[in-house]
């Protein structure tokens, strides 16, 4: 067992300082900027802006990890993760202003959980870290157009603003239960090294 962390941190440590890495370090960076500026600044426009810059820094690292071939095992865990992380606390933050952000809130973060544990379990018995999917990408732009529609209308209808939450939820469950169902097929075919 100890060798098996042994060895994921040495291979960690070595793919820790590329680029697009650097950038998913940098998207953990804004999400304390995005708290304070919208939950004690009040600065709606100020919280779109770094929303905005940390969705542009998801996009550009992966377009250079692709495009300069440096994908790499921490990165396919790390980016999820940061933007996860981002998700989920830019929603607990709308949640002051509409309480129906609880129902996305609460699904991302069993979602999350169970996909954190799945990855872990599936690397330990294949060695295959599986980077993001259709789904996992559509419903992360579910999120951000959910996110961004309550924070540029703040005064939105309420019926329009639930059924927008309520399709991404939905939307979130589905991606949910797909990356379940994958994670399962990779630990049945999957081989170790």
């Amino acid at each position: 067992m100890n060798e098996f962390f042994q060895k994921m941190i040495d291979k960690m440590k070595r793919e820790l300082f590329t680029i697009p890495n650097m950038l998913s370090i940098f998207r953990f960076l804004l999400i304390p900027v995005i708290v304070y500026l919208y939950c004690f600044k009040q600065d709606d426009m100020w919280t779109l802006i770094v929303i905005l810059l940390s969705s542009l820094t998801d996009v550009v690292d992966g377009f250079i990890a692709r495009t300069f071939n440096m994908v790499t095992d921490l990165g396919k865990l790390l980016d999820p993760v940061a933007d996860k992380a981002t998700q989920i606390v830019v929603i607990a933050c709308l949640i002051t202003r509409f309480p129906w952000m609880m129902m996305p809130f609460a699904v991302l973060i069993v979602k999350e959980l169970g996909s954190l544990a799945l990855r872990f379990v599936v690397y330990k018995r294949t060695e295959v870290v599986e980077g993001a999917h259709w789904h996992g990408k559509a419903a992360t732009c579910f999120v951000i157009a959910m996110v961004l529609s309550h924070i540029i209308w703040g005064d939105m209808d309420p019926v329009i603003s639930f059924c927008i939450i309520g399709f991404t939820t939905v939307f979130l469950l589905f991606s949910g239960t797909l990356y379940t169902i994958e994670a399962f097929q990779i630990m049945k075919n999957g081989k170790k090294g």
